[in-house]
């Protein structure tokens, strides 16, 4: 199935290494537009909006075709639920809300 606008993904960029979570806003085959974080601060970032702390918000982005190494949907693997899923259960909120 094609990844759709509006779906959560897991993006892995090379030069530099850097992933990312975020919602799929366009794909075209001069790159990608994502609203996301970084995947490395996701916890945290998911404890401070339940805590009702200060977060720093998703970002747009884009990024150019060449450095896109993989886009993955986020989905539910066996008994682990997906990455969107665990936001919703930390915090009440769709990830699509932020």
């Amino acid at each position: 199935m094609k990844i759709e606008s509006g779906e959560s993904v897991i993006l892995v960029l090379h030069t530099p290494r850097e992933k990312l979570i975020g919602i799929l806003e366009e794909i075209s085959p001069a790159g990608i537009f994502v609203r996301g974080i970084d995947l490395g601060y996701f916890y945290d970032w998911c404890s401070s909006i339940a805590k009702g702390e200060t977060y720093l918000p998703m970002s747009d982005y884009f990024f150019p075709m060449w450095r896109l190494e993989r886009v993955m949907r986020d989905e539910t693997s066996a008994e682990v639920p997906s990455m969107a899923e665990q936001f919703e259960q930390r915090t009440g909120k769709t990830l699509g809300e932020f």
